[in-house]
């Protein structure tokens, strides 16, 4: 396949520091003794041999939030697999850090996917495994219809293992003083009527992780299609529209949601602000339970009541939420260590991570323990959440979910030009008219 540019940029980066990992041999099989070390390692994994293989797993998760408690439980039980769980942060730098190392030959093994286009670009530069070499777990059956979404080509190179839940996080306390009901089937006109009984002085009502910010779009566009009949964009969509204004008009003129500038700017730490009691209403993922949890850098004393992410008015009949599965972890196509990884990532995938359930990630394997991942979830926090409206939205199957799959490139110049206009240097026509226009070119060049 054709590689993109973000590869080309990786490239130049590993050639101006002199391709050092890569020389090595370091995992990527260009020298003869690494090479025979991995495939005898390799046949240990089969019990073929004698010795210790060991894996490394990068993920964004910091390790005291799960990852190390599942690696510790793997290691005391297979002495002749040994895994390393090395963290990178979910991020533009974090993304560039893992890619870069995979291309230099470092030692990766196992991989998380965070979103559908990082796993396809990784595809298509041949550093994710086609898992169909595998013909001892049904993925499809595990996991259920919701895996479909992340197939590539109609393959999987990686298996999605968590129940993905995005939501508002609500303050309860704050909620019954206002006398409001916690919302179940509510639209983005109501949520902005909510931050304005819920804004106190000149605090704000609610605020979001950027990571789920420009959801609503997506939400619309999953199902209403990126592009038209005709086959140019529907980035302009009356919907998009809506989303733009309603959104503007709580950072503008209700002043209950803080402009974007200056939550770019200050890299406002939305977790600790919605945990202090300070904002009643916050847009973001599960992975806020890791957070709520840990009472000695967060304490509080309200109750966390949870809502699903609005819809936009007219969107009644076709509204899906983000969510489905997610952490879709991949195995190195380059490793030596492929059927040693293998075996560790069914075992994970099957209920070994369940610790992971303390920082908001159940998993998706049918075959998990449910009440395991439950009780890793809420630890003896469980008092502190309204519990009704958690089950509803992790656990509620009636709402059809997406997973975001555009690619980066199209998520990048949409974000550029919906800044602009939040940044007032831009008007609403000509925000519309510019993702369009952007789009349809980036259609064209990749026909």
């Amino acid at each position: 396949m054709k590689k993109k540019s973000w590869l080309a940029g990786i490239t130049s980066l590993v050639l101006l520091t002199g391709l050092l990992a890569g020389c090595s041999g370091n995992g990527n099989g260009n020298s003869n003794s690494s090479a025979s070390n991995n495939e005898s390692a390799g046949k240990n994994a089969s019990g073929s041999s004698k010795g210790t293989v060991t894996l490394k797993m990068w993920g964004g998760v910091p390790p005291e939030s799960g990852p190390q408690e599942v690696i510790d439980n793997w290691n005391k039980a297979h002495p002749e697999i040994q895994v390393e769980y090395v963290r990178f942060v979910n991020d533009d730098d974090g993304n560039l850090k893992l890619d870069t190392a995979m291309i230099t030959g470092q030692d990766v093994d196992l991989y998380v996917n965070y979103t559908v286009s990082h796993a396809a670009k990784r595809v298509e530069s041949n550093l994710a495994l086609d898992l169909s070499k595998f013909t001892d777990y049904n993925i499809d059956e595990k996991m259920g219809s919701d895996a479909e979404g992340w197939k590539i080509d109609g393959k999987y190179y990686g298996v999605p293992t968590t129940k993905s839940a995005f939501f508002i996080a609500l303050n309860k306390d704050a909620l019954d003083a206002a006398g409001l009901p916690v919302p179940k089937d509510w639209t983005w006109d109501e949520l902005r009527e909510y931050a304005k009984k819920l804004k106190v002085g000149d605090k704000y009502g609610f605020i979001q992780n950027m990571e789920p910010f420009v959801d609503p779009i997506d939400s619309v566009l999953s199902q209403e299609g990126y592009t038209k009949a005709d086959g140019t964009s529907n980035l302009n969509h009356p919907l998009v529209r809506e989303w733009l204004e309603t959104l503007n008009g709580m950072m503008q003129e209700d002043k209950t949601t803080p402009p974007l500038g200056e939550q770019l700017t200050s890299k406002m730490p939305v977790e600790q602000v919605f945990l202090s009691g300070e904002v009643p209403m916050l847009n973001i993922g599960a992975w806020l339970l890791r957070s709520s949890n840990n009472f000695t850098d967060f304490p509080r004393d309200f109750k966390i009541a949870f809502a699903q992410v609005p819809r936009l008015a007219d969107s009644a009949d076709q509204y899906v939420t983000r969510g489905g599965l997610g952490d879709y972890i991949s195995i190195n196509a380059n490793s030596k260590k492929q059927e040693a990884a293998w075996e560790f990532l069914k075992w994970y995938s099957d209920g070994g991570m369940a610790p992971m359930a303390a920082g908001g990630r159940l998993p998706a394997s049918k075959d998990a323990n449910q009440d395991d991942a439950l009780n890793s979830l809420l630890g003896d926090k469980r008092d502190t959440y309204d519990l009704d409206s958690l089950m509803y939205v992790m656990f509620d199957d009636k709402t059809p979910t997406y997973v975001r799959s555009l690619p980066q490139e199209v998520m990048d110049l949409r974000s550029q030009e919906y800044e602009k206009y939040f940044l007032g240097s831009q008007s609403l026509d000509q925000t519309l008219d510019a993702m369009a226009a952007r789009h349809d070119s980036y259609l064209k060049q990749n026909k």
